[in-house]
């Protein structure tokens, strides 16, 4: 007998786990208050990779005299960019309304809140709807942070959404917030022809990424004259005849910067406002997630929670894993979440991604580990790219060989390291990635070599015995 269930938002971890739901042979109802697949694709990660992509194709041409290549004249047409971004953005929304209707998920657009542990009422356009369930997911993901004096209002100061259609490029953007969505966007807006100013908090940009990672990225900020300020706090702004002027601190002393436009970029935070979760049983914790076990149930047993409400890290594929178990439970079969690790991908320039345990981390725990390193500068391929900086980095038990993390920095390094978390998931070691045949002229002989490496066994760089 199939269970009645109703799933709380639609973005990666919600529709996802619908759609397995259905698939299991559960009758299933999603609840989505404003879009289909989310914040990822449609004020997410998808515009935003698309709008680097193009700020990427932009620098290169730029840069392609070294091959010989001379291009002129090159103009961004901004509406059409974003445009371009719209019309990626609604054939892949467009294409999750056509899975669940495929799958035959009903969809209720609207508001939802608990009535109590069995009911959810939802406030649509043409008035409230209740709904039964025998089991609840919640998935509400997440909405950016406002810090004090700097409201999101889209306009004055934009959140990453209004980051994602601007009506112009400005010709000196303040970033607040030296994380990876402030990098990234930043980097962007620099690739197109913006001034950018980046006020970080923390003694340096990325904070918690690995920092041998982090160094090239920051020397390559320079190098690109993007400035980054960091221990600077943003303490106001004024505006005046067109101008605005932030208000900052650095170290104890107060300056201002002169901008066209202001990006916060400080954080997302849980969203949960509405929900009425306490009609149900349910608290989020001080941080605004909703506690979970291994089998995503929250306290009330037949309640779910998953994706970024769920905790971190607040990643569209952590969420997305998430809702397969979840769906998996609810359709009674033996399911837990226990990945071994979870990769992280930024797209700055060079492109950076992790996966596993850092030096640091590894030092905390008080585990023996051993590091080797390949540069991008020795990669025939990388080369050809004209992108050369960075490198691979595999950190494995020093006792075991097994891989314990693998931190890179370098071309196309969020699409290689789908490899490391492979390799962390299965086991391996050092010596299963050396002894693996890698496609040659190829950026993943990078990993292979970073094998190598780990054992002093690198081909292609020396290394001091």
């Amino acid at each position: 007998m199939p269970r009645n269930v109703v799933v709380i938002g639609a973005g990666p971890a919600g529709y996802v786990c619908a759609i397995r739901l259905a698939q299991l042979g559960q009758k299933v109802v999603v609840v989505e208050k404003e879009y289909l697949g989310g914040t990822c694709l449609n004020v997410g990660c998808i515009p935003s990779t698309a709008l680097i992509a193009a700020g990427v194709l932009v620098n290169r041409l730029a840069e392609a005299s070294a091959m010989g290549i001379t291009v002129k004249g090159v103009e961004v047409d901004v509406k059409k960019l974003v445009e371009w971004k719209a019309g990626i953005v609604g054939k892949l929304t467009g294409g999750i309304g056509v899975l669940l209707k495929n799958h035959k998920v009903d969809v209720v657009m609207g508001e939802a809140s608990f009535v109590d542990q069995r009911t959810l009422s939802v406030k649509t356009k043409d008035g409230a709807k209740t709904l039964s369930f025998d089991d609840c997911v919640i998935a509400t993901g997440s909405v950016p942070i406002e810090i004090p004096g700097f409201k999101n209002d889209e306009d004055a100061v934009w959140s990453s959404t209004g980051a994602l259609r601007p009506a112009k490029i400005p010709g000196h953007l303040v970033v607040i917030g030296g994380g990876y969505i402030g990098l990234e966007l930043g980097i962007m807006y620099r690739k197109l022809g913006a001034k950018v100013t980046v006020l970080e908090a923390s003694a340096g940009a990325l904070p918690g990424q690995e920092r041998d990672c982090v160094k090239v990225v920051e020397r390559s900020l320079k190098k690109m004259g993007v400035e980054l300020k960091t221990e600077t706090f943003a303490k106001g702004f004024e505006r005046k005849g067109g101008k605005t002027t932030v208000k900052i601190e650095t170290k104890g002393v107060a300056s201002t910067v002169e901008c066209d436009q202001i990006l916060s970029t400080v954080g997302r935070r849980p969203y949960s406002a509405g929900l009425q979760l306490e009609k149900a049983g349910l608290a989020v914790d001080a941080k605004g997630f909703l506690a979970v076990d291994a089998q995503m149930r929250t306290k009330v047993k037949h309640i779910y929670a998953v994706g970024d409400i769920a905790g971190q890290p607040m990643l569209a594929h952590k969420g997305s894993k998430e809702g397969l178990v979840a769906a998996a439970v609810i359709a009674g079969q033996n399911e837990v979440y226990d990945a071994r690790c979870v990769p992280a991908v930024i797209f700055t320039s060079p492109e950076m991604a992790s996966v596993g345990l850092t030096e640091d981390q590894c030092k905390e725990k008080g585990l023996a580990f051993k590091a080797g390193s390949f540069p991008f500068a020795a990669s025939g391929r990388a080369m050809s790219l004209m992108e050369t900086e960075g490198f691979v980095k595999i950190i494995t038990d020093a006792k075991t060989d097994e891989i314990l993390g693998v931190h890179m920095v370098g071309p196309e390094v969020t699409e290689l390291i789908a490899e490391a978390a492979l390799a962390i998931e299965m086991g391996a070691t050092a010596e299963d990635v050396a002894r693996t045949i890698h496609a040659h002229p190829t950026l993943p002989e990078a990993m292979m070599e970073a094998a190598e490496a780990v054992h002093g066994m690198a081909v292609h760089i020396y290394q001091k015995k």
